[in-house]
């Protein structure tokens, strides 16, 4: 997945707890980890982005259908309504 994070962006170190060997393997594999580990983390926020934007989708959607009933149909409680 493309990131759309900035090369240009400022970087600071952080502190990670991950799995001894993991890192071992992963550092004989790249001779940058901090950027495949940078990457991953820039896809899994784009990935989470994109489920949060479908979940709000389906929830505006929900709340459109909803309000159409509700022009059309009224509310179920406005006859059951004491004021």
């Amino acid at each position: 997945m493309k990131s759309m994070q900035s090369n240009q962006a400022r970087k600071r170190a952080v502190n990670l707890t991950l799995n001894e060997d993991l890192v071992s393997q992963a550092k004989g594999m790249t001779s940058n980890l901090s950027g495949v580990v940078e990457q991953l983390l820039a896809d899994y926020v784009l990935k989470q982005n994109v489920v949060r934007q479908a979940k709000q989708g389906n929830a505006d959607a929900a709340a459109q259908g909803w309000n159409a009933f509700n022009e059309q149909s009224g509310s179920f409680a406005d006859e059951h309504s004491t004021l």
